[in-house]
């Protein structure tokens, strides 16, 4: 095998790997060693991983070494964090895993958090949480922190007040795809700075990122469950009462058909039902009464809605935990109308054959429309809903799950926006340039690529909803 062919059958000659060993100080793995499997872990099981290399990086000289090596060996990068959101399974890949870079400080003073890539909002709230304060965070607190961000980062709680957890980063460190270190700001490297908000992984590594936190603790929050029969009525109701609140409150409506378990309470076992998720930043008493034509909508199961502190966001949304074999699709809505509401009770609701585990429609609005004083690239502001389709099942039952979903996406057509939220794309959406450059919207797309070519020419990270270079 000669120099320049470093890479045959997809294993790379034992000496390359010999040295990449030598230059980082986390472990370096290939398929067959005991621990590879463990290292490209994904939260769902049928996204697997098989690179032809792993590093575990340690700190940002291990990441910089990593993607020093796979641009000399013209192997394509992924990064992997909490494993959310995998695209591709990085075949003949080098895959930096970042779990081990925990480094995280909270600045009380300036109200801002300084965090490596390897931690979960969990992790960070934990810690804001000891100075009053909160970050920007999604309706699962297990999801990593960086990807989350790169990807918008849409709250169930600050969002429509505050906005995307984009829109407040002040610093990020990147190692692209020269292998350099960038300290990247609105000042010192703006295309940058507004690229990689909003273009998730497609312009290098974050080895720390720093962030605005909040003087917030508490909320009014949590989740009504009704009967699945009463769907049409719980969506009138909530699209009706929609423009009747504030940017304080945030709400959305999930059509789930729940799992038959013992960590789930009695009348949700194996059950029907619509999930009304609420989050209200107002006083108990103000949000109790906000909510009271949702409550009065149809018979309640369970109502969980009550004061709760700050780290108990998660349970706005109760989001599986542990992972699982699922496929899932998504979609932007223009509008959700009377005859749009009318289509999702005949795609989901009661006769309507769904076997779909959780079809969720958020209502965005608020701050999610407003440009932020330094603009990024999130694809999905000025968009008033996301619909996210969610069917649990193995890898053989992929054709019906993912036709069950095709019905869904297919059926909600006629109210559908081209632009999408970057972080609920599945591996089957935005597969090729085209749909990349939908999901993005055409001048946003072409700006990106332009700024792609600029740092990575070669496309060293690919292993994404893939933006390439102009």
């Amino acid at each position: 095998m000669s120099a320049d062919e470093p890479v045959r059958d997809g294993k790379l000659r034992a000496e390359d790997v010999a040295a990449l060993r030598r230059a980082v100080s986390g472990p370096v793995l290939e398929p067959g060693a005991r621990e590879y499997g463990a290292e490209c872990a994904t939260y769902n099981l049928t996204c697997g991983l098989r690179p032809a290399v792993v590093v575990g990086a340690t700190d940002e000289r291990d990441v910089r070494e990593a993607v020093r090596f796979a641009a000399d060996h013209g192997l394509p990068v992924a990064v992997k964090s909490a494993a959310h959101q995998v695209v591709a399974p990085a075949e003949g890949g080098l895959l930096i895993t970042t779990r081990r870079m925990r480094g995280l400080v909270v600045d009380a003073g300036n109200r801002t958090v300084r965090c490596e890539p390897g931690l979960r909002w969990s992790d960070v709230m934990a810690r804001t949480a000891e100075h009053g304060l909160a970050p920007i965070v999604g309706s699962a607190p297990d999801v990593g922190v960086v990807g989350y961000t790169l990807g918008g980062g849409q709250s169930p709680l600050l969002g429509r007040g505050l906005g995307y957890a984009a829109d407040h980063v002040r610093r990020l460190n990147l190692v692209t795809a020269d292998g350099e270190l960038r300290r990247v700001t609105p000042r010192s490297e703006p295309d940058l700075f507004w690229a990689v908000l909003g273009g998730k992984g497609n312009f290098g590594v974050v080895t720390e990122i720093e962030f605005d936190v909040f003087p917030v603790t508490r909320f009014y929050g949590g989740g009504v469950y009704f009967p699945g029969e009463h769907l049409a009525e719980v969506l009138e109701a909530w699209r009706t009462w929609l423009p009747t609140v504030g940017e304080d409150m945030t709400s959305s409506v999930a059509v789930q058909r729940l799992p038959d378990v013992p960590a789930l309470p009695e009348p949700l076992r194996g059950a029907f039902v619509v999930h009304l998720r609420i989050g209200y930043l107002g006083t108990a008493d103000d949000g109790a009464a906000l909510i009271a034509p949702l409550r009065a909508a149809a018979p309640v199961l369970i109502d969980l809605v009550e004061e709760k502190p700050f780290t108990a966001i998660g349970e706005i949304h109760r989001d599986p935990v542990d992972p699982m074999p699922y496929f899932d699709r998504s979609l932007c809505l223009e509008s959700f109308d009377e005859k749009t509401a009318e289509a999702l009770v005949d795609l989901t609701g009661p006769g309507s054959g769904c076997t779909l585990a959780n079809v969720e429609i958020r209502a965005l609005g608020g701050a999610f429309d407003r440009e932020p004083e330094v603009p990024n690239a999130v694809p999905s502001r000025g968009l008033p809903f996301v619909v996210f389709g969610f069917a649990v099942g193995a890898p053989e039952q992929a054709g019906t799950l993912r036709a069950e979903l095709a019905r869904l996406v297919d059926g909600l057509a006629p109210w559908t926006a081209g632009r999408n939220m970057v972080n609920f794309l599945s591996p089957d959406e935005a597969t090729d340039p085209a749909g990349v450059r939908e999901a993005y919207g055409a001048e946003r797309y072409d700006r990106l690529a332009a700024v792609k070519r600029r740092y990575d020419p070669a496309n060293v990270f690919r292993l994404n909803h893939n933006i390439a270079p102009a």
